[in-house]
């Protein structure tokens, strides 16, 4: 009983979560990773799930293409417009903890003091495309509480393409000089992005050809979603330029995503997605299988305890 007791009391109700303060966020996303099939972790993440207060921005691209300076550049830029942020940083997994390996609130320039931003390093665990599933619990959770969530991903292999399975709006940053514009022509990296972004813009000739050559690529591809233009645009993070403009693009694809219900669309399919690699990863393609039909979302469900009901369909089917 006291041990049930200690477990309740560590675990912030949904209005001390919408506060705002750090320390109940550090609180429940400790709970979301140390315990997330937990009743009480359910039925926090079910009211976030049914409250979102703000849009999911990914931020992905190779490493060192500098994610986290142009996250910094966004988070100041939206906290001087008195607006609160929420970052998630998915780093590589110490092969000895577990945990996040390069702990990218180091690397992101914020006051510590500052109540308006939250930064939480997550590691990519176990996870080939560097997203584990406990980030999307922790993005609901956030976007119910902030102004602005942003995602930043590890940038290693699939990691460019599950960030469409979180994130409302899609970032792919492409470094001048570095061959990061042919990998952007891959067809795989060329259906994720809502925004492509030339980072280091202040290289002069070289940023301005990478984003001829994206803006070529583009123009070759037929996929994505065919309604939206592909915003390309070029950033210095370090000397703030072309950051309102991508700020700009992130406001006025969110605006296209509250069109035509296309926002819950996407929602839904993203929660689909949540669904099957919990699934797939607890009990296999076995598992998976005998659930198939059943992998969907309605209007009034929450993924979070969708997927408790699923598996209790696969225990019961393999009694």
């Amino acid at each position: 009983m006291a041990g049930s007791t200690r477990k309740a009391a560590a675990m912030p109700d949904f209005e001390a979560l919408i506060s705002g303060r750090k320390v109940e966020m550090s609180r429940a996303l400790a709970a979301i990773e140390a315990r997330p099939e937990d009743a009480d972790v359910q039925a926090l993440l079910a009211k976030a799930w049914e409250n979102p207060r703000a849009a999911v921005a990914g931020l992905t691209g190779p490493p060192g293409v500098g994610k986290s300076t142009l996250t910094s550049a966004l988070v100041a830029y939206w906290r001087a417009k008195g607006e609160t942020v929420g970052v998630v940083a998915v780093d590589p997994s110490s092969r000895r903890t577990g945990g996040a390996l390069l702990g990218d609130r180091t690397r992101i320039l914020t006051d510590p003091a500052d109540q308006g931003v939250f930064i939480r390093s997550m590691a990519a665990r176990d996870r080939l495309g560097g997203l584990a599933d406990l980030t999307f619990p922790a993005l609901v959770a956030m976007r119910a509480v902030y102004d602005r969530v942003l995602v930043e991903t590890v940038g290693i292999g699939q990691s460019e393409t599950d960030i469409a399975d979180m994130a409302d709006t899609v970032i792919f940053c492409v470094q001048p000089g570095s061959g990061d514009s042919l990998q952007f022509m891959k067809a795989g990296i060329m259906e994720v992005p809502d925004i492509a972004v030339v980072t280091k813009a202040d290289m002069g000739a070289a940023a301005s050809r990478a984003v001829a050559d994206v803006k070529g690529a583009l123009g070759l591809s037929m996929a994505g979603d065919t309604a939206w233009d592909i915003r390309v645009l070029s950033v210095s993070s370090s000397r703030g330029q072309g950051i309102e403009d991508l700020a700009e693009a992130i406001d006025v694809h969110g605006e296209y995503l509250r069109h035509e219900n296309r926002l819950h669309t996407a929602r839904r399919r993203q929660a689909v997605m949540w669904l099957r690699n919990v699934i797939h990863d607890r009990y296999g393609r076995d598992g998976l299988q005998r659930v198939a039909a059943a992998l969907t979302i309605s209007a009034d469900e929450s993924p979070f305890q969708k997927v408790e009901i699923l598996a209790e369909k696969i225990l019961a089917s393999r009694a």
